[in-house]
């Protein structure tokens, strides 16, 4: 059995997915299965992969549409090996990505996370930076050169503050992943809530740049920029941080408490997004953006 697991959700554009699945194909370290789950319709897709003749890629189609949620739930019951990379269906890996998270996985054995070195892309393959990445990077991500471990309250305190974190691109201690999971009341936050259920259990994550191995593909219009838009993302985003504030509360961390009831950075990212929702006449959508930005988690803050 592979050590490592790709599970490709894939939904949408034909085209990037096939270049997604081409970037895992192309790792210099070929001890891997690439296992694709199409939540879609697009006609030629079961075709084409039947003519890639790899045995290490298994395409499954659902039976019907099961959404973002469930389609991410249901890779991670299908993953079986050591470490579980989710990636998107339109992002990319360098070549040396498998071997660089490997790499780190056997330098610490049992580290329950692994965030490699990422660059964004845009819908046209180019590099970028836009305002959200400078800020995530700027102002949330710790200063890490080279290589850091980190875990607990600490890193609780610095993803409830801004969600630095590019979750694609994270490799997955397979066990600990397969024994939590994504809780169902989320599809926008999942991927935050799933990092902070993880600390809880004990889990800690290695972060390294030393070197880039995952290409983040960031659309101009996304889903969740579609609902961000409208304000329902953050609508979803405070019933989480109320949530996981009491949970911080109960567990001991204060710290994280506090950042949880806070947000910054998604109360930051609201506020950039009014603009876009003005612009789109999105009247509701300004509304529920200011009340997330400037009401939210204020009666928590110290």
């Amino acid at each position: 059995m592979a050590t490592f697991d790709f599970m490709l959700p894939y939904y949408g554009d034909v085209q990037l997915m096939q270049d997604a699945v081409r970037s895992v194909l192309a790792q210099t370290d070929p001890d891997f299965r690439l296992v694709v789950i199409d939540d879609g319709k697009e006609p030629d897709v079961p075709a084409w992969f039947a003519e890639l003749g790899d045995e290490r890629v298994h395409y499954t189609r659902n039976e019907r549409n099961l959404g973002i949620n469930e389609n991410f739930k249901k890779c991670v019951r299908l993953s079986e090996a050591d470490y579980v990379v989710i990636m998107g269906c339109d992002d990319l890996l360098h070549p040396h990505y498998l071997k660089t998270v490997r790499g780190l996985a056997e330098a610490q054995p049992g580290i329950g996370m692994i965030q490699p070195g990422v660059e964004v892309i845009d819908g046209e393959g180019r590099v970028t930076a836009g305002l959200a990445d400078n800020v995530k990077r700027r102002l949330y991500a710790p200063q890490v050169k080279g290589r850091r471990t980190m875990g607990g309250e600490e890193l609780a305190v610095s993803v409830l503050r801004g969600n630095w974190l590019y979750f694609p691109s994270i490799a997955w201690r397979g066990e600990a992943l397969r024994k939590v999971s994504f809780q169902s009341e989320y599809s926008v936050i999942q991927d935050l809530a799933l990092v902070v259920d993880l600390l809880e259990l004990g889990e800690e994550m290695v972060v390294d740049n030393s070197a880039t191995v995952f290409q983040y593909r960031r659309h101009a219009v996304s889903e969740s920029s579609v609902q961000a838009f409208t304000g329902t993302r953050f609508t979803e985003a405070a019933r989480y941080f109320d949530a996981v504030a009491a949970r911080m509360d109960a567990r001991g961390w204060p710290k994280a408490a506090r950042a949880a009831r806070f947000h910054s950075g998604s109360r930051f990212h609201a506020i950039t997004m009014m603009p876009g929702a003005l612009r789109r006449g999105q009247r509701d959508g300004v509304r529920n953006l200011a009340k997330h930005a400037f009401t939210s988690g204020v009666s928590g803050r110290d």
